[in-house]
C-alpha cells in the first residue's frame, strides 16, 4: 500500500498558497502538480513553492499519477472543474462552497459515488486545534445540553483588499456562500445536522467601488441574519455581512444549561483562544489548546487521503459541504418566502480526532 497520496491543485489565486504550505504540513499528502487557466501564472506559482510540475488543466487531469486534484477555482467554476476532475478519475476536494446551486452540488456527490471516489470541501477550518479543542470540551460536557448559539460575520467587504473582489458580488457570491460555510459548517461539527431554517436578506448598498477604483455592480444579498434550528433543539443565530463598519460582537458562542463556550473565528484568524464561561467562578477561563496549534488549510485533504487509503470516513465531506450549503440557501430561500424552510438533506457530526496525535499525521 502506498504511504502517501499525489495531490494536484487547479487555480492559483489568492487562497492557493495556504493550501500548497498546508498540505506540505501532512506526511501522506505529495503536492505533485498545479495548473490554472493561465499556464504561466501556474509556472510562476510552482518556481516560487517549489512544485515538481505546472502544466494546463487538461494535463494536470490526464496525469495518471495525481490521485487527488483539488478544486481551487471561483465558486461559479466549481462545479464544471469538479465534473472533469471527477471524469478524470480522481478524487476530489473543492474550496467553498461545494457548488454555487443546490442541484450542481446533488450532481457532483452522485457522479463521485458512481465512479467510487471521494468527495471532500471546505472549510477544513473545524479541525484546526481551537475548535477541536471546543468540541472536546462540549463533548465532555462542561457546558452542559447546549441550547443556543451564535455567529457573527460583520465587515465591509472584500474589495478594499482582494485584487479582483468582483466575484464576491456576483451569483455564487455575497457573504453567506463565501463566509457562511466556515460558521455553518463549524455549528454542524458542534450541534449536529440541522433541520429549519428562518431568515432575512438585503443588498445594502447597490454599487461597491475596489481599490483600484473601478464600480462593481452588486448583484447578490450583502447582508444576511436569521437562526438556524438544529435537529438536538438547539437554535443558532447569524449575522453574515459585508455592510459593517465595524461591531464588538463576539465571533461563536455556544451557550449551555451549565456554561457558555467563547469559540474563536471559524476562518481559523485571532483570536485563536476558547474561553469557558461558569456561573459562580465570574471569569472567561482560557482553555489549553489540546490538539496541534500548527494544522491549518490542508488538514480536510490529508484526513480524506487517511480515509481513503485506510478506508474510513473523512471529516470534511462532501456531504457536510452539501448539509452547509442547503443551511445558506435556505437563508436566502426564506427571507424571500417570509417563511421557516424545512431542510431535505442531514449528515452524522463529524467525528471529534483523536488525542496524541503525532506531528505530520492524522489517524489511521
Amino acid at each position: 500500500m502506498a504511504d502517501k497520496l499525489n495531490v494536484g491543485l487547479i487555480g492559483v489565486g489568492n487562497i492557493s498558497p495556504a493550501y500548497i504550505n498546508g498540505c506540505r504540513a501532512f506526511d501522506i499528502l505529495n503536492l505533485a502538480a498545479c495548473a490554472d487557466l493561465d499556464v504561466a501564472r501556474a509556472q510562476q506559482i510552482a518556481a516560487e513553492h517549489k512544485i515538481a510540475k505546472a502544466s494546463s488543466v487538461d494535463d494536470l487531469l490526464a496525469d495518471p499519477n495525481i490521485d487527488i486534484v483539488i478544486n481551487l477555482t471561483v465558486p461559479l467554476a466549481h462545479a464544471e472543474v469538479s465534473q472533469k476532475i471527477i471524469t478524470a478519475g480522481k478524487h476530489l476536494y473543492s474550496e467553498k462552497p461545494l457548488a454555487v446551486t443546490l442541484d450542481d452540488g446533488r450532481k457532483i456527490l452522485a457522479a463521485a459515488q458512481a465512479k467510487n471516489l471521494r468527495v471532500g470541501c471546505a472549510p477544513d477550518t473545524f479541525l484546526f486545534s481551537q475548535h477541536q479543542s471546543a468540541r472536546k470540551l462540549l463533548d465532555d460536557g462542561m457546558i452542559g445540553m447546549p441550547v443556543a448559539a451564535v455567529g457573527f460575520m460583520a465587515g465591509r467587504g472584500p474589495e478594499r483588499w482582494h485584487p479582483n473582489p468582483d466575484f464576491f458580488y456576483q451569483v455564487g457570491g455575497g457573504p453567506m456562500l463565501d463566509m457562511g460555510p466556515y460558521y455553518v459548517t463549524c455549528l454542524v461539527h458542534l450541534l449536529g445536522p440541522a433541520r429549519r431554517v428562518s431568515g432575512m436578506a438585503r443588498i445594502s448598498f447597490p454599487e461597491r467601488v475596489a481599490k483600484d477604483g473601478h464600480r462593481i455592480n452588486v448583484q447578490v444579498a450583502t447582508h444576511v441574519s436569521g437562526t438556524i434550528e438544529f435537529a438536538s433543539g438547539a437554535l443558532a443565530t447569524l449575522i453574515i455581512s459585508f455592510d459593517v463598519a465595524g461591531h464588538s460582537l463576539p465571533q461563536m458562542e455556544i451557550y449551555g444549561e451549565h456554561g457558555t463556550l467563547r469559540i474563536p473565528d471559524p476562518n481559523g484568524f485571532q483570536p485563536r483562544e476558547v474561553r469557558l464561561f461558569r456561573p459562580g467562578v465570574g471569569e472567561w477561563e482560557l482553555q489549553p489548546e489540546v490538539y496541534d496549534p500548527s494544522w491549518a488549510r490542508g488538514i480536510g485533504v490529508a484526513d480524506m487521503a487517511y480515509g481513503i487509503l485506510y478506508g474510513r470516513p473523512h471529516r470534511a465531506s462532501g456531504a457536510l459541504a452539501y448539509h452547509a450549503l442547503e443551511i445558506m440557501h435556505a437563508f436566502e430561500t426564506a427571507a424571500r418566502s417570509g417563511q421557516q424552510v424545512e431542510l431535505h438533506s442531514s449528515v452524522e457530526r463529524p467525528t471529534l480526532l483523536p488525542l496524541g496525535l503525532p506531528a505530520r499525521q492524522l489517524d489511521k
